[in-house]
């Protein structure tokens, strides 16, 4: 068996934290022997500069033909007076067209170590171990918008939120199969109570329940669910919700966790999926050598869980992230008195000595 990943570094430090994370998986696959082969492609600002847009066709390709994509990140002051056609965030946006990343997963898992950097009460936070399931094309995001028009008198504008039923049963389906992986338990969030499109979500989402009984269903309005992250987060498994309120819950969440720089994600698609940290390029720390890798190692991570379906190699690299962390060692981000410094080089040789 082999596989063949995708590596898209991007810009800003994306760089540096892609090439952690694949010393990472050489090292896995080292110990697993899972085959793994790696093709760089360009996106974002550098393949503006590169080839005059921020996402070439080449790298679409390369997407297409891979069993993963691992990405970095886009982005950069240095872009700020481009066409806003040509902007390097636009490269996200059509990877995921072009690629259907029709759900975007987030776990938020709190390691015991990093208790203390949540600005949640520690009797709140340790143990949260939750995914947000967002559907991630469809939805307000992706309806039919007006900028500016007249009505009775005065301007107004306005942005479509549609779903259709197979929209739905494809990201509920996802959830459920999700939730088989961990403990069981779906919460379905909307607004039914107000939106007819919640409504429709509802319903759609509790027939698909009715093919996974071993599967606990739950539904919550999007105010209280909100509302519930704050208070008692150790109470969700899998969260699946629509794509605006997806947005916003998900990064309520990695609040909760208490350091972005450790959150990863993945971007489901029918052939090829992606692999992310939640964090942006960071250009004033680039090339220095002190970013955060770990977001992007544990996306590694998912990328072996959820395309390459090695779930021993995908625990392999997560006890080893907790392991360091348990250890004593941070990155600067993370770093407090009484702890361990480690640059971004370093941490990355301590996560792969743990594995």
């Amino acid at each position: 068996m082999s596989y063949k990943i995708t590596v898209i570094p991007g810009d800003g430090i994306g760089k540096e934290i892609t090439d952690a994370a694949v010393e990472v998986l050489k090292t896995v696959d080292g110990k697993f022997g899972l085959g793994l082969a790696y093709e760089y492609h360009d996106a974002g600002g550098t393949a503006y500069d590169k080839f005059g847009t921020p996402l070439p066709q080449s790298t679409i390709d390369a997407c297409k033909a891979s069993d993963a994509v691992l990405f970095g990140a886009v982005g950069g002051d240095k872009w700020d007076d481009v066409d806003p056609a040509l902007r390097p965030e636009k490269a996200i946006l059509g990877l995921r067209k072009n690629l259907d990343l029709y759900a975007n997963l987030r776990p938020v898992k709190v390691a015991d170590a990093l208790v203390d950097y949540s600005p949640l009460k520690p009797e709140l936070v340790r143990g949260v171990d939750l995914v947000i399931v967002r559907e991630l094309v469809g939805g307000i995001y992706f309806g039919e918008k007006c900028e500016s028009e007249q009505h009775d008198g005065t301007e107004r504008a306005w942005d479509l939120e549609n779903y259709s039923v197979p929209e739905v049963e494809r990201i509920a389906k996802l959830a459920f199969a999700t939730a088989k992986l961990r403990r069981g338990k779906v919460t379905s969030v909307d607004k039914a109570n107000v939106l007819a499109t919640s409504r429709l979500w509802r319903r759609t989402v509790a027939k698909v329940a009715e093919e996974h009984q071993e599967v606990e269903l739950n539904n919550l309005y999007v105010d209280n669910c909100a509302m519930q992250l704050a208070i008692r987060p150790t109470q969700f498994d899998v969260i699946v919700t629509g794509n605006l309120f997806g947005d916003i819950l998900s990064d309520e969440a990695a609040v909760v966790g208490g350091s972005i720089g450790m959150m990863p994600s993945a971007s489901i698609g029918t052939c090829t999926s992606l692999y992310e940290p939640i964090h942006g390029s960071a250009p004033d720390i680039a090339g220095k050598g002190i970013a955060n890798p770990m977001g992007t190692i544990l996306s590694a991570a998912m990328l072996l869980r959820y395309s390459l379906h090695e779930e021993e190699a995908a625990k392999a690299i997560e006890k080893a992230v907790d392991k360091t962390l348990a250890d004593g060692y941070r990155t600067p981000d993370l770093w407090k008195e009484g702890f361990s410094k480690a640059n971004t080089e370093e941490i990355t040789r301590l996560i792969c000595q743990r594995i």
